[in-house]
């Protein structure tokens, strides 16, 4: 009995991990599909014939490794730009500039953590 109650647990949860941990090349797919879907409905021929090509290249050379590996790259890559708008606010502080340009550079840094968020957010 405790065995077969062990080995259901087993199995269900290996289903869910199965489920949860869809390809993330066929999530992109299917977010590419949709994306064609809106197009058609707004009459954007031009937008569609860009994402077929978009879908064609994701089902042909898309690996969940690749996916992954750009998406950490995409994130150091913004981890780089909050630092960059960082040392830019620092330096209008340190240069004692008035308070427009330091308003502007916490603007520009505002947006780029923003930015930072959404990429993490996303899932490739």
């Amino acid at each position: 009995m405790r065995y077969r109650t062990i080995l259901g647990i087993s199995l269900l949860s290996l289903t869910t991990f199965a489920q949860a941990a869809e390809s993330l090349c066929l999530q992109k797919e299917q977010d590419i599909q949709h994306e064609i879907e809106l197009a058609r409905q707004h009459d954007n021929q031009r937008r569609v014939t860009g994402l077929e090509r978009a879908l064609t290249e994701a089902r042909a050379g898309c690996t969940d490794d690749k996916l992954k590996t750009r998406h950490q790259e995409k994130i150091k890559e913004q981890q780089q730009k909050v630092e960059e708008r960082q040392k830019e606010l620092s330096q209008e502080k340190a240069d004692g500039n008035d308070k427009e340009k330091i308003a502007k550079r916490e603007r520009k840094l505002a947006e780029a953590q923003r930015e930072l968020k959404e990429v993490q957010a996303a899932p490739y």
